[in-house]
């Protein structure tokens, strides 16, 4: 039996789970084919703020060895950029003429950073912070405790600063809102983030919007909007990511805000796949990666065979700084909807539940996020709560004994 080729751009956390599913199911089908820009291969994104902290090693962000590919007959090529892809010839361009043929492409090629369009934005010292190789230009401008600049109170920015605090660096975080995390967290769960940071050392300016990088060659400060300047000699661009769709668009895929993909994961070019935050279902991008995890084995239930669909996820929000951890799932903002709300100073804990026609629809959890997954599950679940409505903000032990 001819073996179907598989071609999957990028090499991160999507694409090796992907493979994973697939070898699951019998690789052996398949001649696989892995094609990754960076040259190690896949690591884990999420640990990179505390590898950048010194709380773990490079070994630590590894996910599989090299040899794990070929111990599974995958073609495993880092280092290795993509210049094009022919949806009707069904070939994948590489430099210096070369080409891949393939029966089945999957597009996992994850994101970009978003840089400002900031006046100094080209001086040395401004870096993204998004890969091994940005761990090291970080370490490399921050040296002999120079101080930095990250600019981005999302998730990126904030594990960025702890991560630069924790190695011993003098940083500022500046963000142009009125409170960190504001997609993600209410304001009362936001102010208590703020201190945390705070009390680990990071200043915090909220409602900063930032105007210009100072310096001649090398960064020497950031200047706000209020004319205010923070001396400094990094600057980290934290302050989001795009979906990196720039194949699919050369190779005439649609794309909205990602790489647009129907249940399956299949674009609009047949034999053409997308997963992971390059991918737009149902026109949404998810950034996060239980998404991506579980559009991955869709698509290899799909590919072997199996029917199977994406319907969507659940959007939640896990962060840990430095034993503080937070997390929010779904509609917490509850406008229109009733709030159930747990407060305990003492211990630091902070719940917000937002209950709407009997059903929870999103929560926020500060200093204590055990149960958090129980939370998520009912807000996926849609299971009525009026049964344990008043045991619900104690948590799933106190709720069963109910």
């Amino acid at each position: 039996m001819t073996r179907q080729r598989i071609v999957v751009i990028g090499n991160g956390m999507a694409s090796l789970r992907f493979v994973e599913e697939i070898v699951k199911r019998g690789a052996g089908r398949f001649m696989i084919t892995v094609l990754g820009a960076e040259v190690e291969p896949a690591y884990n994104r999420v640990l990179l703020s505390p590898l950048l902290a010194g709380e773990i090693g490079h070994a630590d962000v590894a996910m599989k060895p090299r040899s794990w590919y070929g111990q599974n007959n995958i073609n495993l090529m880092t280092g290795t950029r993509v210049i094009g892809i022919d949806a009707v010839a069904r070939r994948v361009q590489l430099p210096g003429g070369h080409s891949l043929p393939f029966d089945h492409l999957v597009l996992a090629t994850g994101s970009q950073p978003f840089r400002l369009l900031l006046p100094g934005a080209d001086l040395d010292g401004v870096i993204a912070f998004r890969t091994l190789t940005d761990i090291e230009r970080m370490r490399s401008a921050t040296g002999r405790s120079r101080p930095a600049v990250v600019i981005g109170g999302g998730l990126l920015g904030i594990e960025a600063a702890y991560g630069l605090a924790r190695a011993g660096v003098a940083v500022t975080l500046v963000h142009i809102m009125d409170r960190l995390m504001e997609r993600q967290l209410d304001r009362n769960a936001a102010d208590r983030l703020k201190l945390a940071l705070e009390a680990k050392g990071i200043s915090v300016r909220l409602g900063a919007k930032t105007e210009a990088i100072m310096g001649e060659r090398w960064v020497e400060g950031v200047r706000l909007s209020d004319g205010s300047v923070i001396p400094c000699r990094a600057v980290i661009m934290a302050a989001g990511i795009v979906p990196d769709v720039a194949l699919a668009k050369l190779a005439g895929l649609d794309v909205d805000r990602g790489v647009k993909v129907n249940d399956q994961m299949q674009t609009s070019a047949l034999g053409i796949y997308a997963i992971g935050e390059c991918a737009a279902h149902r026109g949404t991008v998810y950034g996060i990666v239980e998404p991506a995890y579980e559009q991955a084995r869709v698509l290899a239930d799909v590919l072997s065979g199996t029917a199977s669909q994406y319907a969507g996820s659940v959007l939640a929000t896990n962060l840990k700084v430095s034993g503080v951890p937070v997390y929010s799932v779904g509609d917490f903002e509850g406008e229109g909807a009733e709030t159930i709300v747990l407060t305990d100073d003492t211990s630091g804990v902070y719940r917000k539940l937002v209950v709407q026609d009997g059903v929870l629809v999103g929560a926020v959890l500060f200093g204590d996020t055990s149960d958090a997954l129980w939370y998520r599950d009912l807000v996926a679940s849609k299971t009525s709560i009026e049964s344990i409505r008043s045991q619900l903000p104690f948590g799933r032990v106190y709720a069963e004994a109910a």
